[in-house]
């Protein structure tokens, strides 16, 4: 075992990628670096705000800073590695590498389901019991909801890094992806993985089904709550403070279930890289224009900060 190791991290993995270097290609990867570039600005000027406007320290807002940041890394994950191959032509990733890469991918795809879950029990508390909500979701419950996110999706992507690095791969080492992610690594190995398979899928329910029950649930009396309500404005008000959060679950839940939660037989790489673009870059790059410009508070901070910046600039 311990000579297969040290073979595997010489010899290291090839990504395949997902662009060749058509013309075509070239105009599909210079799109998917804009939307790389609009997503870490976005989400920057987002954590930015709620960090600098004492008006967006509320729970909510907290909340959007750490999706934001979750959001940060998982691009800088992806992108660059990618966007090096690409243009170096070089295809290769070291074993280490490749190790931090799903570590990194599945702890911070994990922690973003169960934090986008954690959100929408934050939305039903602040409308199904408004006058209770500072005291249910104090400084206190909102860091334990925070800290537990990040601590589960740590651990799951720790347990799933150390079991696929430690199968071996004494075959071809082309990896049918644009990033090392676990299921088309499983491919490539050497020996019977229908444990793993049955883990990461066991994983994979626990970390996608588990949050949704939540927003489900919680959706289910925010719905309840609504209805009761006799003016039409608060009703109004309750499903604009809810259509963020459930326009950003749709695009989450929508692809990582569409990859993780199909049977075996009716995967297929084209397709699993397709989708994969869509929450790797995608999702990041809308979520802060989702929260920010369907909402006043947000574009009412931007215009603090810019007046401050015309105001502060010599003329």
């Amino acid at each position: 075992m311990g000579i297969w190791l040290n073979r595997s991290s010489i010899d290291g993995f090839i990504l395949l990628g997902i662009f060749s270097q058509s013309q075509t290609d070239v105009v599909l990867f210079s799109v998917v670096m804009a939307v790389f570039t609009v997503a870490i600005c976005g989400n920057l000027l987002l954590i930015f705000l709620i960090y600098i406007d004492s008006q967006l320290h509320t729970p909510m807002y907290f909340f959007l800073s750490q999706l934001s940041l979750m959001d940060l890394m998982l691009v800088c994950t992806i992108m660059p590695k990618m966007a090096v191959n690409f243009l170096s032509g070089r295809k290769s990733i070291s074993f280490v590498g490749c190790g931090i890469q799903i570590v990194f991918f599945v702890s911070l795809v994990g922690s973003e389901g169960l934090l986008l879950g954690l959100m929408a029990y934050d939305r039903y508390v602040a409308i199904s019991h408004p006058l209770h909500y500072p005291v249910l979701m104090s400084q206190r419950v909102c860091l334990q909801i925070a800290g537990s996110s990040w601590a589960f999706g740590i651990l799951d992507g720790i347990i799933q890094m150390v079991a696929a690095m430690s199968l071996p791969y004494c075959g071809s080492r082309n990896i049918d992806h644009f990033f090392c992610e676990v299921p088309a690594l499983l491919k490539l190995a050497c020996t019977d993985t229908a444990l793993f398979d049955t883990l990461l899928f066991a994983c994979c329910v626990l970390m996608l089904l588990l949050p949704f029950s939540i927003i489900v649930a919680s959706y289910a009396h925010i719905l309840r709550a609504v209805l009761h309500m006799r003016s039409a404005q608060a009703r109004k008000k309750a499903l604009a403070t809810c259509s963020s959060h459930l326009t950003a679950v749709s695009l989450f839940y929508g692809a990582a279930m569409f990859i993780y939660l199909r049977p075996r037989r009716y995967r297929a790489p084209s397709h699993d890289k397709v989708v994969s673009i869509f929450y790797t870059v995608l999702t990041p790059m809308l979520n802060p224009l989702i929260y920010s410009l369907r909402n006043r508070e947000v574009m009412g901070a931007l215009g603090k900060s810019l007046n401050h910046c015309r105001i502060g600039s010599p003329h």
